[in-house]
């Protein structure tokens, strides 16, 4: 017993002595005036807590835009010291990310068009940064003809590395890095004969989604003869910078964040990243955080939400800063049917191009009764039997192994042939793969049919038949079976994902470094690939945020019924699909604009209780005052935080929000601070908004849902709004045109903050038939200060 206790004791003290990689944000304005710079500072800081030994603790990256501080390989113990040193504001160890893995255009209705950038030329100033896997330069996607100078506001540059010269880059892809100092650190260092030290792409996911996002229209594509016609991303005026913070062994978040931190620094305007790491805590979450400042830049950030579904709960980068794109599918398919001996025929898809299959029944078998192992019917590598599968088509449950790669192991088994079969956790969703012998992919239900065939007859037979490209294909889109799913488990009241747009089947360009399946043993070339994923809905969403689009929920590719769920048939829900699926021709008029800000989401994170340093790590050490109202529902309510400000200087400031009062459920709400008195007033009321009185009231109050309803908090700027005195009164509340129509309840507030200056709000929804089309702030409420103020918190 003791023996084993000081062997506990020695393992205990070697793993604390092992060091991993933290992100260590710093406040910056708190460096002291013995250093030069923030660097030395950052070096000062690292030595100071480190222990010695070997290896000693090492800086990786320091970082200035998304985050101010920096990361390193760090000690338990190291971490820990770091952790209370003056100016820090969050230690936190590192993540590892994962990739979320041509007629896209034409099923948006931008066919004969250049996407979001019609014959003005509009665009060709926008870079869509991507930090995925790199870039295969050498594809006709990257094509610069026909496109102007790079614009005189980009900073990025081309890095040359392991076979990637700083020539490869031009006026269509404009920049490309690399950043492995995270990966190698974790992973020890790469394998140079399986990737490349550079940005070059061997892996074929990042070539793709840059590909999607702003490829140039390349005419004949195709992948072995299936999807065949013009590719193109979805901006083709676009320029494209591709940031290398994927490898083999994964995306780590020091990594990521140097990424996003050049590419904000370089000028990028769009952000898109087909990667995720589950959900964590905003201040925690490493893409959070950059998205974060790239939001402050003006800087769309998007990205994928994840292939965890169809179960709840499943989503991937949350933040409401970024857009969160789940996948649909296409009005595209490849159909390959399963003619069984009995004459029933199913249908399923396959992108096989190889020797034509038998066109006379062949014998047919089920993997679970053609191996000795409990996991043969998932065709797992050595665990079927050849005796029974030689020459015969194999049933093979998906599940566990890649698809492609079942159909290796029917192959060596001397298979003819393969049937892969959804389980209940894919549904009736089709993904197309590119076989290496003849095989389909068919649904839960079609599998569940052939399996009891083959059950009930003593030889039975099938034949396999692959039907090349098929279009117009109804209904569509559907909500992916794989695409992940809400609720948002960090802040539930926050819809997510955003919207989803078309992310199966996806045809773009590819890497010449690895075949079509991504398989080692795939020796095959291509030029263009077809692959699935959230990581390919998500680049073009990134592009159609960045210009205005508009997401509709009544989206029906012209069927008249709602969006449809892969995975059961049914109908989806907001929780599968956020606002809809994208509709990028309706981007360029899209009426009124409901717009969010720094301090809103700065509010936000207040109203989540969030500590200053918690927010100060998001925002880059910046102070906010402590004056707000936060709201919630009860019981259990889902509902949405609005919060009042109290400025340190006069003026207005415009607050926006919503807040949903389900049946049921009652609207609650406390001020931090002196609250007066509240007024509500029901939906349909007409009001010139022009009162006097004094305001006194209690602390505290609860409206139910039949009075509050639902409020949709929109508005307009009130440039006569009216200001609260010092003894609480209010006057001359007047907008500049009256009377408006208050199509939700009004909610008026009045109160005083702790250090004396009054403030005074005013939340209304306007009939927005009466706004100019113009509008683009999303104005619902009004606070003017009178005097002192002790700054946002």
């Amino acid at each position: 017993m003791r023996l084993l206790l000081v062997v506990a004791l020695a393992v205990a003290a070697a793993a604390a002595e092992q060091r991993a990689t933290y992100i260590v944000h710093m406040a910056k304005s708190a460096m002291p005036a013995e250093y030069a710079d923030h660097g030395e500072w950052y070096g000062a800081s690292l030595r100071s807590v480190s222990t010695g030994g070997a290896p000693a603790a090492k800086m990786l990256y320091s970082y200035d835009t998304v985050l101010h501080g920096f990361s390193a390989r760090l000690t338990e113990q190291e971490a820990s010291d770091m952790a209370g040193m003056d100016g820090v504001l969050a230690v936190n160890p590192e993540t590892r990310y994962e990739l979320h893995t041509t007629r896209t255009p034409e099923f948006l209705g931008l066919a004969g068009s250049e996407g979001l950038f019609p014959q003005s030329g509009t665009g060709g100033d926008v870079v869509v940064g991507v930090l995925d896997t790199g870039v295969w330069p050498e594809s006709k996607s990257y094509d610069d003809a026909g496109l102007g100078e790079v614009p005189s506001s980009w900073k990025g540059a081309c890095m040359a590395g392991a076979d990637f010269n700083s020539s490869a880059c031009n006026r269509k892809l404009v920049g490309a890095r690399f950043f492995n100092r995270g990966y190698e650190a974790a992973m020890g260092p790469m394998d140079t004969s399986r990737e490349s030290r550079s940005p070059r792409d061997d892996d074929g996911h990042g070539t793709h989604t840059s590909s999607t996002a702003a490829g140039s229209a390349v005419a004949d594509a195709d992948l072995f003869g299936f999807a065949s016609g013009t590719a193109r991303g979805m901006a083709p005026k676009a320029r494209v910078a591709v940031y290398k913070v994927c490898w083999l062994g994964g995306c780590f978040s020091s990594d990521i964040l140097a990424g996003m931190d050049a590419a904000v620094d370089d000028g990028c305007g769009v952000l898109s990243l087909s990667l995720g790491g589950g959900s964590a805590d905003y201040s925690r979450d490493s893409v959070a955080i950059g998205a974060f400042a790239a939001m402050e830049q003006n800087v769309v950030v998007s990205c994928s939400a994840g292939n965890a579904g169809p179960g709840s709960a499943t989503l991937s980068n949350v933040a409401p800063w970024i857009t969160t794109v789940g996948a649909g599918t296409l009005d595209r398919d490849f159909p390959a049917y399963v003619q069984l001996g009995n004459g029933k025929n199913y249908t399923g898809v396959s992108l096989y191009a190889g020797k034509a299959p038998p066109s006379t029944p062949t014998p047919l078998v089920y993997a679970g009764n053609a191996s000795n192992s409990t996991s043969g019917n998932l065709c797992m590598p050595g665990t079927l039997s050849p005796e029974k599968v030689q020459g015969k088509i194999v049933v093979c449950d998906r599940g566990i192994s890649a698809r492609v790669q079942k159909g290796f192991v029917v192959r060596d088994a001397g298979g003819a042939g393969m049937v892969l079969a959804n389980t209940a956790a894919n549904g009736q969703e089709l993904v197309a793969d590119a076989h290496l012998l003849p095989a389909t992919g068919v649904g839960e239900k079609e599998g569940a049919a052939i399996k009891s065939y083959i059950a009930s007859e003593s030889k039975p037979t099938a034949t396999i038949v692959v039907a090349g490209t098929q279009v117009d294909v109804r209904p569509s889109p559907l909500v992916a079976a794989f695409s992940s799913r809400g609720p948002n488990m960090i802040t539930p009241e926050i819809l997510k994902p955003d919207i989803i747009g078309p992310g199966v089947n996806i045809l773009a360009a590819w890497t010449g470094k690895a075949g079509p399946t991504g398989l080692a043993a795939d020796t095959r070339r291509v030029n263009f690939n077809i692959i699935s994923g959230t990581s390919m809905s998500c680049p073009p969403a990134a592009v159609r945020s960045a210009l205005m689009t508009t997401a509709y929920s009544t989206y029906t590719g012209g069927a008249g019924a709602p969006i449809l769920d892969a995975a059961t048939g049914a109908a989806a829900t907001p929780f599968d699909y956020g606002a809809g699926h994208v509709d990028p021709t309706r981007a360029v008029e899209p009426g009124l604009v409901y717009d969010l800000g720094t301090s809103d989401y700065v509010d936000f994170l207040c109203a989540l209780k969030y500590t200053p340093n918690m927010i100060a790590a998001l925002a880059r050490n910046k102070t906010y005052g402590h004056l707000r109202i936060s709201y919630s529902t009860t019981p259990n309510g889902p509902m949405a935080p609005s919060i009042i400000n109290n400025d340190a200087v006069q003026g207005e400031t415009f607050l926006p929000g919503q807040i949903f009062v389900f049946g049921g459920f009652a609207l609650r709400a406390n001020l931090l601070g002196h609250l007066e008195q509240i007024e509500s007033y029901a939906p349909g009321h007409q009001a010139p908004l022009s009162t006097s009185s004094r305001l006194s009231g209690a602390s505290s109050w609860t409206e139910d849902a039949g009075s509050i309803g639902l409020l949709l908090l929109a508005g307009v700027h009130l440039p006569r709004s009216g200001t609260v005195d010092d003894s609480g009164a209010v006057s001359d509340l007047k907008p500049d045109l009256e009377p408006w129509g208050v199509l939700s309840p009004l909610l008026m507030e009045s109160g005083r903050s702790p250090r004396g200056s009054s403030w005074t709000a005013l939340r209304l929804l306007l009939d927005h038939l009466l706004l100019p089309r113009s509008l683009s702030r999303r104005h619902f409420g009004v606070i003017r200060s009178t005097g002192g103020g002790s700054g946002r918190n």
